[in-house]
């Protein structure tokens, strides 16, 4: 059985829906033709794989029946609060196993097909278990689309597949599937265009019920990493689960999933600040677009607008400025949490990632324009290990300022660039002839560690303002469930 599937679009307006129409009595009446459809092989929960990395027996993890719930948008970003499930029984997937079986030596070639398509090089025991240590066990609560693989004469063979709400999957620090749990397939994202398909129902996966070929979902990478997931408790969708990335459920925290927050203003964020802020209180990003902006796309509005109470969960449309032709996609943003034990306000601090660099950017100028200041910038901040990283540098400024350095040539020489970097001896006496550089680039380098002091948290916490309920870190720890 074969079902064409359209993802779900968020505000679409009826000028929209009826141009949508129009498009399409245009095409099937031969005035024009899209792109040739493509074949997705539907995954249901619970029926084992023909061709699996390990056997489905139930030793590494199993499916969950639970109903496909309607998104509020096809395109999902990984933090988005709600987007998985979680459940109080424990050994969703056994991570343990499935360590034991891709270290096996007799498991050696599998392994290293299964490392190869996660991107793992090179392969050794240590970096599978490492890269096993942090992925989250989750159930997925929508119909999602993604690159399953199959194990045939001992290669990695990727398909398109749809995976059935229910199916046990381990998540990655930015909230993309990774692994399906029952037989340890690896998972990537998947990358086409998620309405030019068709989902095959095939080899004992027959069409489940409550399938809707608009409620499919892709999902894609969280704007920062995350140090949480914020699951919905599938037996109870009243109670929300905020389980910390790398866990198996035994540090999960409960929340009441009904408590109501107010929309915030985020006009004039950027998009993966906004969508930050929000998550943060609980509230999922929608976007009508057929792909999510940039993470520094400007936003310009909300649908519903500040002030509205929104149940956890719940999504709120976002607006953003068109972006220019050939603008940068604003790749720097995901990548700004070097670190993710920052504390939990950080994702409403955040906003201001972007803007630090400037801010340090004029302290470390200061020296360049003013010379005789020049001493003192060396002997406050660049400490031992700053020398090191300035030789590089030396040779190029030396050509521009030869004669600002001669009136200078007496202070540099007598400072504490002498006395003060004792373990950067080779430093002081390379650049005895370009010692007005060295200060001048050093200045600039503790730029690049003012960033680092931001580090991002989690996007999928749960409120930080609410002291006992929603957010995750400050629910009451006596809780009595016995979560996993």
């Amino acid at each position: 059985m074969t079902v064409r599937a359209r993802l779900r679009r968020a505000g679409k307006s009826a000028v929209r829906r009826v141009a949508v129409l129009l498009a399409g009595v245009l095409i099937v009446s031969g005035c024009g033709s899209g792109p040739p459809e493509f074949a997705v092989k539907a995954v249901a929960a619970g029926i084992p794989s023909l061709a699996p990395f390990f056997e489905e027996d139930g030793q590494l993890g199993e499916d969950a029946t639970i109903a496909s719930q309607p998104p509020h948008s096809g395109l999902q970003q990984g933090n988005a609060p709600g987007l998985y499930g979680g459940s109080r029984k424990p050994t969703i997937c056994d991570v343990e196993r499935l360590k034991e079986f891709l270290t096996d030596p007799k498991n050696d070639q599998k392994a290293r097909e299964w490392a190869r398509v996660i991107g793992i090089k090179p392969v050794t025991a240590d970096r599978i278990e490492n890269y096993l240590d942090d992925l989250t066990p989750v159930f997925l609560r929508h119909d999602t689309l993604a690159v399953n693989h199959d194990y045939k004469k001992g290669k990695a063979v990727a398909f398109e597949a749809l995976l059935e709400a229910g199916i046990a999957v381990l998540v990655d620090d930015k909230g993309m599937p990774a692994v399906k749990c029952s037989c340890g397939n690896p998972l990537r994202p998947f990358d086409k265009d998620p309405e030019r398909i068709d989902v095959e129902f095939e080899n004992g996966n027959k069409k489940w019920n409550g399938y809707d070929e608009s409620d499919v979902v892709v999902v894609r990478p969280a704007p920062q990493t995350l140090d949480r997931v914020v699951l919905v408790d599938v037996q109870n969708p009243d109670r929300g689960i905020a389980r910390p990335v790398g866990s198996d459920g035994e540090q999960d925290r409960p929340f009441d999933a009904t408590k109501e927050h107010e929309v915030p203003s985020v006009s004039g964020m950027s998009f993966g600040a906004a969508s930050q802020k929000l998550a943060a209180l609980g509230l999922a990003v929608a976007y009508a677009g057929d792909e999510l902006p940039s993470a520094d796309a400007r936003v310009t509005g909300s649908e519903p607008g500040p002030g509205t109470e929104l149940r956890f969960g719940e999504a709120v449309a976002l607006e953003v400025e068109p972006e220019e032709d050939g603008k940068s996609s604003g790749g720097s943003r995901p990548e700004t949490p070097s670190s993710e034990g920052s504390p939990t306000e950080s994702p409403t601090t955040d906003e201001p990632t972007t803007r630090e660099p400037t801010t340090d950017e004029p302290t470390s100028r200061e020296p360049t324009t003013d010379e005789p200041t020049t001493s003192e910038p060396t002997t406050d901040e660049p400490t031992t290990d700053e020398p090191t990283t300035l030789k590089p540098t030396r040779n190029e400024p030396t050509t521009s300022e030869p004669t600002s350095s001669e009136p200078t040539t007496a202070e540099p020489t007598t400072a504490e660039p002498t006395t003060r970097p004792t373990t950067s001896e080779p430093v002081t006496n390379e650049p005895v002839t370009n010692e007005p550089v060295t200060s001048e680039p050093a200045s600039s380098a503790p730029a690049s560690s003012a960033p680092a002091s931001s580090a991002p948290v989690s996007s999928g916490d749960p409120p930080p303002e609410e002291a006992t309920e929603e957010v995750p870190e400050e629910v009451p720890e006596e809780a009595t469930e016995s979560p996993a």
